[in-house]
């Protein structure tokens, strides 16, 4: 059960959430000023953020925005705010 915890609840920093979604520093910067990327610990100057929940919500976020929404409507349907 710990190993699924442990995958379940891994940490990915801004740098790699960069690479592996091919997205801006500038956008993750945004996204977390927005609300919709929540940072999970920060050490230093490094932001990591939940690995799941990345995937997850830039996956929803994509999606949202091809279908013309906008990113204040996008964090009301993400957040329920």
């Amino acid at each position: 059960m710990s190993a699924k915890r442990n995958k379940r609840n891994k940490l990915i920093p801004a740098k790699d959430i960069i690479t592996k979604y091919n997205i801006s520093y500038h956008t993750i910067n945004h996204y977390t000023d927005f609300g919709l990327l929540p940072i999970a610990l920060k050490k230093g100057n490094v932001r990591f953020y939940n690995a799941t929940q990345v995937k997850q919500r830039l996956s929803k976020i994509s999606k949202l925005a091809s279908e013309g929404y906008s990113l204040r409507l996008i964090r009301k349907k993400l957040l329920g705010v």
